[in-house]
């Protein structure tokens, strides 16, 4: 995705944090089968930029007396029979090595000669995954080093889930130019719907014209299911089911975006399905929208996402829709849509930062649902609004659907 550097220097910069301790970060199983596609953890594919090894495992060694030898690539074994039907993959070899950017490659099967040899002189096991509810199973890094603190005595294991969310929390210009890239190419779904959205149509429709028009501008996809919410079905947060008419006099709320080189944007518009806002649903459109400005204003370095929701909540409740807006104003994205947040500091927002602004109020009994939300960088000293180009202005909407009936 990146130029390799960009990869070693974040495992640099975890093997100085770790100060000793051990870290093992895992890829994950493919489950998935034919399915859906695999996805490698976040947490691996932000340190390696590897997206197609499931089983991989990347042990960090901070004291590792050989420097090339503190963060070691381990790949599953060669498997030709599997192969034959999931793909071939190479042998370990200098010009491997030099695709993955790492000095040491070995296979899964020496990982515990690896790993013990390593876990005996630092005595100290460093939890990297995020920490699972008491309901989950344990994280696969807990888990293995529960077992080395049965066999190694004296050693000891440390929660050190935070450091990963406070370096993925601040994103490289790299990372601002994918989501910018996914932004982009959503903007032109977003447009094509505008030019053809009409009574009569299907949320289906306009969940295919978007999702065609992401592939049509480099995308693979999308990293989460596209809502088209038309009428009372706006209404509901998460609607997937997309069967249904679209028809005149109702609003549409359309959440989807493209993702590009495994990054993800997260777009919210919507619009009148006649290209006409009625009076009350210009009247609660303009509260969404000025408690939508109101928070993107209110993003800067040091300010947490708890004290934006303030801004934009204090807007909705003071025009009496208080008990309408159900949810957050928005979260961390980046390799996840719901990328992974800091808890340090209260979740206090740092340069480079990418979080989405989301306010909305839904009203079922009016079969009102609307939503606005915008992709917002936090710079040094304010926020840069990524997806300011797709329409979201009442008047705006209004004239390019009115342009629309003329080209009929």
């Amino acid at each position: 995705m990146f130029d390799l550097k960009e990869y070693a220097t974040r495992r640099a910069q975890a093997l100085k944090s770790l100060k000793g301790a051990i870290g093992l970060i895992f890829a994950g199983e493919d489950t998935a089968g034919l399915e859906e596609k695999w996805r490698a953890h976040p947490h691996f594919f932000y340190l390696t930029g590897i997206v197609d090894e499931p089983g991989a495992i990347l042990l960090l060694d901070p004291n590792h007396p050989v420097e090339d030898r503190r963060a070691i690539l381990f790949l599953r074994p060669l498997n030709p029979e599997l192969e034959k039907w999931d793909g071939f993959r190479a042998e370990i070899s200098s010009a491997l090595k030099e695709k993955y950017g790492f000095k040491v490659i070995s296979r899964t099967n020496y990982l515990p000669r690896f790993l013990s040899e390593a876990a005996r002189r630092a005595k100290r096991f460093a939890c990297l995954h995020p920490l699972a509810a008491h309901t989950a199973p344990v994280s696969p890094d807990l888990e293995l080093f529960r077992k080395l603190t049965e066999r190694i005595p004296g050693s000891s294991i440390e929660d050190r889930s935070e450091l990963m969310a406070q370096m993925r929390a601040g994103k490289s210009a790299s990372e601002v130019d994918l989501i910018q890239r996914a932004i982009d190419i959503t903007a032109q779904g977003y447009d094509a719907v505008l030019k053809i959205l009409r009574p009569g149509l299907t949320e289906f429709d306009v969940q295919t014209l978007l999702e065609h028009s992401y592939k049509q501008g480099g995308a693979r996809g999308t990293l989460y299911g596209t809502i088209v919410g038309g009428g009372f079905n706006a209404t509901v947060l998460h609607y997937r089911a997309n069967d249904q008419p679209l028809n005149d006099g109702d609003l549409v709320c359309i959440d989807s975006a493209a993702s590009f080189g495994e990054y993800s944007a997260d777009i919210t518009r919507t619009f009148p399905v006649n290209g006409k806002f009625t009076k009350r649903q210009r009247e609660i459109y303009d509260v969404v929208l000025k408690a939508e400005e109101a928070a993107i204003a209110a993003v800067k370095p040091g300010v947490a996402i708890l004290e934006i929701d303030k801004v934009a909540r204090d807007i909705i409740e003071k025009a009496g829709f208080g008990d309408w807006f159900i949810h957050g104003i928005g979260h961390h994205l980046g390799i996840e849509v719901h990328d992974i947040t800091p808890i340090e500091n209260d979740g206090r927002l740092k340069p480079g930062a990418v979080i989405t602004i989301e306010p909305g109020i839904y009203v079922p009994q009016e079969k009102i649902g609307i939503r606005i939300e915008d992709d917002v960088l936090v710079t040094k000293s304010g926020a840069k609004n990524l997806s300011a180009k797709i329409p979201k202005m009442a008047a705006e909407i209004e004239k390019i659907m009115a342009a629309r009936e003329r080209r009929v």
